[in-house]
Parts: C-alpha cells; sequence; structure tokens
C-alpha cells in the first residue's frame, strides 16, 4: 500500500532499478489496429523464442507495494528461460498468470516472478525504459549501458543491492525482455516491434520474421535492415524510430509512453512517472492552487469545443453541493477516429491520474469513465488499471494519507455519437436514453443526479500530469499563444502514412500532410481535407498554411474538434463526401429537436438528389438556407455542427456543386449515376468479354473490331470497365 509521496517516489525508484536488469527488449504493438493483423502472434512467438534459448527476463520487481516486502520473502533473482508452474496467456495475450502467491525465494537460475496486486497474473516481461523530460526523445534507461550489443551489456552485477535486503544474482546470459505496449501511432506500417534501447523500430513483421530478429537483433545487436521503414522517394532505410520523417516533427506529452511500456502494469507506469502528480498535489496543494496552475497553462477542452479547463473547474468548484462528480468523456464516435481509443489502451493510468486531478480540484469524490463498448481492448485495460489502483491504495479513501476520498467506474456506452455530447451523456449514465438537454443550466453547476459536475475528454485529462508535474510555461512552450500545447490527430484517407500523430497546436496543415503525413498516396494530387469530424469542415488545397489551432480553423469554417482528418486525393467527389458526412450525423441524430432531426433528413435528400444527377439550382440554395437553420436552431453542438461539412463543401467547392447541376456531370467520376462510359476504339481489340458480361445488352460489335456502348441502354454497373483487359473502356 502506498501511503504518502514518499512511498510513490520510493516505489518509482526501485521500479527504475529493477527495470535496468533488462538490458534489451522487445515491445510489441497490441494495439487494436496492430492487434487485428496479427501482432499478438507476433509477440507470442518472439516471447517464446527468446526463453527457448534461455535469454528472457522474466521482470522481478523490488518489492511489493501493497505488503512492503520484498517479491519474494525479500528476495529477487534474475532467471532466464524458466517457467512459472503454471501459467496461461491472457486476453490480450500480453502476459502469463501464476495462480496462488509469488513462489518463495529464488535461488540462482530459477525464476521468482513478481505477482501484480488485484490482477491475479504476474508481470508480463519488458519494462525497460523511464519517461524522459523530452516526451520526443527516446533513451535508455538511467544507468543502463550506451546501445550496443545486448550480449556485451547483459550481466546484471552479481549480489548487487535493491531495496534492502533484496538481491540480484549473476547472469551469464543476455537480458532479453519482451513484451507488449500501446499504439505506436504508426498504423500504416504495423505490426511494429520497438528494440530498446536503440530505439529501432521494425514495421510489418510477421511471425516468420521472429527468428531473425531473435538471432540478428537481440543476440548480436546488429540490424534487420529489411524490416525497417525505408523512404519511398530515395529507398533509404531509417534506422531508428526517430529518423523516420512520421515521427521527427511530432512531440508527444500524451502519447509519450504509448509504445514504449507494458500498459497493463501499474508498476511499469509507476516507473514511468505515473501518480508523481497527483502525489505532489495531496503533498499540499490547494485545489484552488491545482486550479490556478491549469487556468494558467491554457489548456483547452481537446474533445471539440476548446473551452478553457481551468475555467470549466472555476465553475464546479464555486458550486455549493454536498456531492460532486467528474467524468472522462471517452466516446469517441468519428469515423476514422481513434485517438482516445489509443490513449485508454496504451497509457490508462495517465488518464486515471487526470481524472484523480480534476476531481480533487473541484471537489468531486467520485468519477466515471464513460467508453463505448466498442473499444474492447480499451475497457479491459482500464478495468485491469482501475483495480491495480485500488490494490495500490492510489483509490479509495485517504490516498495518500490524505483527506481525499475517490473511487472511479467505468461505464459502457452503446456507441451512439450523441453520447459524446455531454448532457447526453450524463443521460446515458443515468440509465436513460442518451439523448441532450437545453443548457442552462450547465453541468458544472447542475449536471450527473443534479449535482455538479465536470466533464474532460481522455486527451484533456492525460495532458494534466505533465502539467503538474512540469509547470504551465512548459506547457506554453508548445503551440501558440491562445492555443498551447499538443494535440493528437488521427490521419486517415488518402495520406501515404495513416496513423496517429501528436504535433504543437499551430503546426500548418501543410507540414502534417506532407511531412508527418508523407504527402498523398500514390502520387496523386491533394483536393481537400475533413477536420474536426463529421461534424468538421472541408477545407481545400488554399487552405494548407492554415495553422491547426482553435482560432485558425474557425475562420476558415473548419474545428479542432476532437482531431480526426480525412485526406481526400483528386478521385473524390466533394459533393459525395458532403452526402456521406451527412448520412452519418442524420442517422445518429437522437431526433428531440426538429431542426436537427428534420433538417439532416432533408438535407441528405438534397445531396443524394444532386448526386444522382436530378438536381436544380433552385436545390443548391433550399441546400444553403437548411444548413443554415440547422446550425441556428438545433439544441445541442452536435445538431449546430452538423452542417459544417456542406457549408464548407459550397463555400470551397461550389464549381463542383454547379457541374452536379448544370452539366450533370461528377468532375472527379466518383458519382455512379453520373458516368458516361465509352470504349476507346484505339484500345480496343474486339475479345467481346465486356458485350458477355453486360447485364442489359448495351455494348455491340464484331469479333476482332471495336465495339460501341449504347448510352441509352447503359445502367452504369461499371462491370464492363472491371473486366476489361486492356483498359479501354472509360467512365
Amino acid at each position: 500500500m502506498l501511503k504518502t509521496r514518499q512511498d510513490v517516489e520510493s516505489f518509482a525508484d526501485e521500479m527504475r532499478r529493477a527495470l535496468g536488469r533488462q538490458k534489451v527488449r522487445a515491445l510489441v504493438c497490441a494495439g487494436t489496429g496492430c492487434m487485428a493483423n496479427g501482432s499478438l502472434k507476433v509477440y507470442e512467438k518472439l516471447r517464446d523464442l527468446v526463453r527457448a534459448k534461455g535469454l528472457l527476463v522474466e521482470l522481478d520487481m523490488a518489492r511489493d507495494a501493497c505488503n512492503g516486502a520484498g517479491a519474494a520473502q525479500g528476495n529477487i533473482s534474475a532467471a532466464e528461460g524458466m517457467e512459472p508452474a503454471s501459467s496461461s496467456t491472457s486476453a490480450g495475450g500480453a502476459s502469463t498468470s501464476t495462480p496462488g502467491a509469488v513462489a518463495s525465494t529464488a535461488s540462482a537460475g530459477t525464476a521468482a516472478t513478481a505477482a501484480i496486486p488485484g490482477t491475479g497474473r504476474t508481470a508480463d516481461p519488458a519494462m525497460a525504459s523511464t519517461a524522459t523530460d523530452n516526451p520526443a526523445t527516446t533513451g535508455a534507461t538511467p544507468g543502463s549501458p550506451a546501445p550496443g550489443s545486448p550480449a556485451a551489456a547483459g550481466a546484471a552485477t552479481a549480489g548487487s543491492t535493491i531495496a534492502g535486503s533484496s538481491t540480484v544474482s549473476a547472469v551469464s546470459t543476455p537480458a532479453v525482455g519482451v513484451s507488449i505496449s500501446g499504439c505506436h501511432g504508426f498504423c500504416q506500417m504495423g505490426p511494429l516491434v520497438r528494440i530498446e534501447p536503440q530505439g529501432i523500430l521494425y514495421v510489418k513483421v510477421k511471425p516468420e520474421d521472429v527468428e531473425e530478429i531473435v538471432e540478428t537483433t537481440l543476440v548480436r545487436g546488429e540490424v534487420v535492415e529489411r524490416l525497417l521503414y525505408h523512404d519511398p522517394s530515395t529507398g533509404e532505410p531509417a534506422r531508428t524510430e526517430d529518423s523516420i520523417p512520421f515521427y521527427r516533427r511530432q512531440v508527444r506529452v500524451v502519447l509519450a509512453n504509448c509504445g514504449r511500456m507494458n500498459p497493463e502494469d501499474i508498476r511499469e507506469a509507476i516507473a514511468h512517472g505515473g501518480y508523481q502528480a497527483i502525489a505532489r498535489i495531496l503533498d499540499g496543494m490547494t485545489p484552488e492552487q491545482v486550479i490556478e496552475i491549469v487556468t494558467a497553462s491554457g489548456l483547452r477542452g481537446r474533445g471539440g469545443a476548446g473551452f478553457p479547463t481551468g475555467r470549466k473547474w472555476s465553475f464546479a468548484r464555486a458550486a455549493v453541493s454536498d456531492k460532486k462528480y467528474v467524468i472522462c468523456n471517452g466516446d469517441e464516435g468519428d469515423p476514422g477516429a481513434f485517438m482516445d481509443r489509443s490513449v485508454m489502451e496504451g497509457d490508462p493510468h495517465k488518464v486515471i491520474e487526470g481524472l484523480m486531478i480534476a476531481a480533487y480540484a473541484v471537489g468531486a469524490d467520485e468519477g466515471f469513465i464513460y467508453v463505448r463498448a466498442e473499444y474492447p481492448v480499451a475497457v479491459s485495460r482500464l478495468k485491469k488499471a482501475v483495480a491495480q489502483a485500488r490494490e495500490y491504495g492510489l483509490l479509495g479513501r485517504n490516498i495518500l494519507g490524505s483527506d481525499f476520498a475517490f473511487d472511479i467506474t467505468i461505464k459502457e456506452g452503446a456507441g451512439a455519437f450523441v453520447c459524446g455530447e455531454e448532457t447526453a451523456l450524463i443521460s446515458s449514465i443515468q440509465g436513460r436514453r442518451g439523448m441532450p438537454s437545453p443548457r442552462p443550466p450547465y453541468p458544472a453547476t447542475c449536471g450527473l443526479f443534479g449535482k455538479p459536475t465536470v466533464i474532460n475528454n481522455v486527451e484533456t485529462l492525460a495532458n494534466l500530469p505533465s502539467i503538474i508535474l512540469k509547470g504551465p510555461d512548459w506547457f506554453r512552450s508548445y503551440g501558440t499563444a491562445t492555443s498551447p500545447g499538443t494535440k493528437t490527430f488521427a490521419l486517415a484517407g488518402q495520406v501515404a502514412n495513416t496513423g496517429l500523430v501528436e504535433v504543437p497546436m499551430g503546426l500548418p496543415l501543410r507540414d502534417l500532410i506532407f511531412e508527418v503525413g508523407g504527402g498523398i498516396r500514390g502520387g496523386r494530387k491533394f483536393k481537400a481535407v475533413q477536420i474536426g469530424g463529421p461534424s468538421g469542415g472541408c477545407l481545400g488545397e488554399e487552405h494548407l498554411d492554415v495553422g491547426l489551432d482553435y482560432e485558425s480553423l474557425a475562420k476558415v469554417g473548419a474545428m479542432v474538434g476532437s482531431g480526426g482528418m480525412v485526406v481526400m486525393d483528386d478521385t473524390a467527389c466533394m459533393v459525395e463526401v458532403a452526402r456521406f458526412f451527412m448520412k452519418f450525423t442524420q442517422s445518429e441524430s437522437c431526433g428531440k429537436c426538429v431542426p436537427c432531426r428534420e433538417g439532416t433528413r432533408q438535407m441528405l435528400a438534397l445531396l443524394t438528389k444532386l448526386t444522382e444527377g436530378k438536381g436544380t439550382p433552385d436545390d443548391l440554395k433550399l441546400l444553403q438556407e437548411l444548413a443554415l437553420a440547422v446550425k441556428d436552431g438545433s439544441l445541442c453542438g452536435l445538431g449546430k455542427t452538423a452542417p459544417n461539412p456542406v457549408l464548407t463543401t459550397l463555400r470551397y467547392f461550389r464549381p463542383e456543386y454547379e457541374a452536379h447541376v448544370v452539366q450533370k456531370r461528377c468532375p472527379a467520376g466518383a458519382c455512379q449515376a453520373l458516368r458516361v462510359y465509352s470504349i476507346d476504339a484505339s484500345k480496343c481489340r474486339g475479345c467481346t468479354l465486356c458485350a458477355k458480361v453486360c447485364p442489359v445488352g448495351a455494348i455491340s460489335g464484331d469479333r476482332g473490331k471495336p465495339h460501341a456502348i449504347d448510352p441509352e441502354k447503359c445502367i452504369k454497373c461499371g462491370t464492363c470497365a472491371e473486366k476489361c483487359r486492356f483498359g479501354a473502356i472509360r467512365g
């Protein structure tokens, strides 16, 4: 049980010393994306092979925080290749479990695996690095040897002392750790394997690559060049993660630990600085001082609206009530967005600590983490993290010897997009249908169960520990004067490097898309980017130098939103893009207010009419009027922002709308109903295949001679173009 700030700091030091036994480790990405691509098979094979070769160092911590004793009655031994007495793979494929207590005193050459309180399982075997002051910098654990051959650096000193009576026996083989980690961000190249302390990142790793990684890198300390990221333009390999353009411009604060530690072990979270901020706060800071620091930092809500966090807290703090609540909004529903999911999966303890800081500041003793059930990995890891925090005395009553009492409930949402809105989320937690309520009153004064409630999203809360530990001036050193700090974005669409990134706010859109994102896939031309999710705006080439901050984007009709970003090339039809996002928002409308329920339905009908070539000039005028009416008259923020894709595409891509109406033509060739199929006589070989597959007999011609398509009969199904082997059919 951790009872004081000094206990937390002492325990963190002991964890770092224990982590130092692993002189090299492999971290296999176990974010949802990489897991879907088979990363757990890579992890399992890597772990088993390293163990079979006698190289594996199971992690033995210096002491168990819950009882203050040595993990094995005060004795710890380094062990390689020894299986626990009874083991099984966890649901995440991440760790082994050992029924009962940890083994007693371990002699040299046998395994003593420390149990994780509250989980019923043992530690995963890889946690070698510690957090650094610079979140963008990769470094070895303090006190560890310089990067080089793991074999040369592999032995722990015999008889060295850790935590008083604990000792480490001599290791005669390379000390290798293998672990899962959270999302590394470079999803386009997954599954990913990171090798520390060298900072090597292997991409698109398959199980059949594992043996070469073990023999070449983990044993000999050499690089498997074919598994490195290679620059598409030059073919040059990037030997370290930091040398990859995707990471070079990033500054990782919220994502600092994602991909660099095991998210399922609270001990590693503490070793990486977890719970240091709340320990400092409870050691003598008042709630008012905490609010003052957050206010001075300029932190604004990262969920969409960008409301000042400190100001929101001050309202709730001033509210008089016998009960107050704090809520973490993890209901991330934007198509293509996965920022909050990755943080909850990769560093759940940072989210918990952020929620604790918010609770202390406003005077709450109970909190909720609202996360959609479609995020099973995030839900599982959050539940484990909460259970571990309770076991270590970091949740409950008299936390760290103070008067502060706080606990957390994980609430799984059913996946309604509208529940991302504060009042709808509150309604869902209370067991009612998720529908927004008129404001005022605002949740800060009358929220959950009628009590003052603060709601912050995942990324907002994850910023708080660093702000407390490093100060508001440090946070303001990134970003702009009015939009300080960093922001995570989910890059999706036709960009070369899709994935999760964190950059300083104010970074030009051009830099994010063409430097971090690697430009447009396939060398095509950039056309547009949708920023801020389905309620955001579509911007064109003339906006590439706009800064990614609240004020700059608002001026051009877009928004930061939660950070979703869909990049489009010149094959995208902007009328169809507007129709796609309108279809999403219309289907997700809760239906409570008429402007949103009926307005979005009518806008969708008009957009569909346009893409089918049936639109008129009056339809464009009506579409604009409807969008403005919905924006002004809707009850909640989601309804008010739903017309943004329509308004911005009408504003910046109007010629494309007019082509659909006047010329009955889709310039991008994306609207099926407006395609006109024809056969290029110079390419046609007269093979007759197109005529055979045409379902309506619209194609005619003699064998060996060019064929022709009858536009009156053609139903524009595209089957002929798909089957033509000579590329003769245009449409």
